[in-house]
């Protein structure tokens, strides 16, 4: 029955009773007056002010959920949705259900997925807090353009749509406000059609307690981003600091470094060891999210993971992280034998610890091959297997 009707309009609900009735009576008029075959859904997540029976007193069909969530409402009216199109909004009162052809119109071309953009059009006085407008709102979504290279200028915008078929085949699984987040994200991974319109703002009825946590919220939808962005959060910086490291420690092991009137010795060729192994273990932990981001269904599989795969395997890290262990060894054999020579008497530290030094570090990094190489085995068992797409 996902086809019984055009167009499906979604509200979320939790304690709206002064606001609901004027949302379903615009969206109503919206229907009628442009001949459209829909329904309106309203998901009552727990109200206490008699909203549900508002709802259904004015016409809307309306699902019970118990469980608290922005992103387990929508999703259960996603699910329940029997239109082609599914435009969902705020039933706050913060936006115009009497003006959504233009989402509508951008989803009967073709697009997958159409979020509203407040900044685009009119912010009316007092609808948006000023944190919100100039700094949580351009920060985020800035983050999200430069993560996932979409042209979605407002990515928690309370009104978008898509087509069901396309929603329900982003396997959508947040509970709360980083829903929002969630959705044009895997949109953007899946290589969906994505659209934006300008819509209007306006502020909330006087005396409504509002639902959104600015700095709560906030947080969830920047962990959203990070976590589904592994690449900036762990392999980026651990590729970088790796090399940074290595570079260091291989220029300190040569002799000390004078730079700007500053002496770095062996004291800095320990953080430069440091920052290698901690680069390194930042890469594999990049590397093993994505992996288990894909196991999950939170992430679609990479081309690039899947090839490099085939060739980075468990005997290729057992391989070398041996041979690292190996000369580790063999330098832990020299540094021995040169203690001998000094009749196993004091040594000059820097002397010493740059034999040392070398010998310690390959010798962790070879451990930190082998274990990381059965680590990423175990994930990629079902994973990592060819797109059958």
């Amino acid at each position: 029955m996902a086809d019984r009707y055009e167009l499906t309009i979604l509200f979320p609900c939790l304690n709206e009773s002064k606001t609901l009735p004027e949302c379903i009576q615009k969206s109503q008029k919206f229907l009628k007056d442009h001949h459209i075959q829909g329904e309106i859904i309203v998901v009552d997540n727990g109200s206490d002010d008699g909203s549900a029976t508002i709802a259904e007193r004015c016409g809307a069909k309306v699902l019970m959920l118990e469980e608290k969530g922005y992103g387990r409402a929508l999703r259960q009216g996603i699910e329940a949705a029997q239109g082609t199109f599914i435009i969902m909004g705020d039933s706050d009162g913060t936006y115009d259900f009497g003006h959504l052809l233009p989402l509508l119109n951008k989803l009967k071309e073709n697009y997958d997925v159409v979020i509203g953009n407040r900044f685009r059009g009119v912010i009316s006085p007092g609808a948006m807090p000023f944190l919100n407008r100039y700094l949580g709102n351009p920060v985020l979504s800035g983050l999200g353009r430069l993560f996932f290279k979409g042209p979605i200028g407002d990515f928690h915008c309370g009104l978008r749509g898509g087509r069901k078929s396309s929603l329900l085949s982003l396997n959508l699984r947040t509970f709360g406000m980083e829903f929002a987040s969630e959705m044009i994200i895997k949109a953007l991974l899946l290589g969906m059609k994505l659209a934006e319109v300008p819509v209007n703002l306006y502020p909330e009825a006087p005396g409504r307690q509002s639902h959104l946590r600015k700095w709560r919220d906030g947080w969830r939808h920047l962990r959203f981003l990070l976590l589904f962005s592994p690449n900036w959060l762990f392999i980026y910086p651990g590729i970088g600091f790796t090399i940074l490291g290595l570079f260091l420690s291989i220029r300190l092991i040569m002799g000390p470094l004078r730079l700007m009137n500053m002496n770095f010795d062996i004291q800095s060729l320990a953080y430069a060891g440091m920052l290698f192994l901690l680069g390194w273990e930042t890469f594999i932990f990049g590397v093993s999210s994505r992996i288990f981001a894909i196991s999950q269904g939170f992430m679609t599989h990479s081309p690039i993971l899947t090839r490099i795969s085939r060739y980075i395997t468990l005997e290729w890290g057992l391989a070398a992280g041996g041979l690292c262990l190996i000369f580790g060894l063999m330098g832990t054999g020299g540094a021995i034998f040169f203690w001998k020579s000094m009749g196993f008497g004091d040594l000059n530290p820097a002397e010493s610890f740059r034999l040392v030094f070398p010998s310690i570090l390959l010798l962790l990094f070879g451990f930190q091959i082998i274990f990381s190489s059965f680590f990423l085995s175990l994930l990629k068992i079902d994973s990592c297997k060819p797109n059958p797409d």
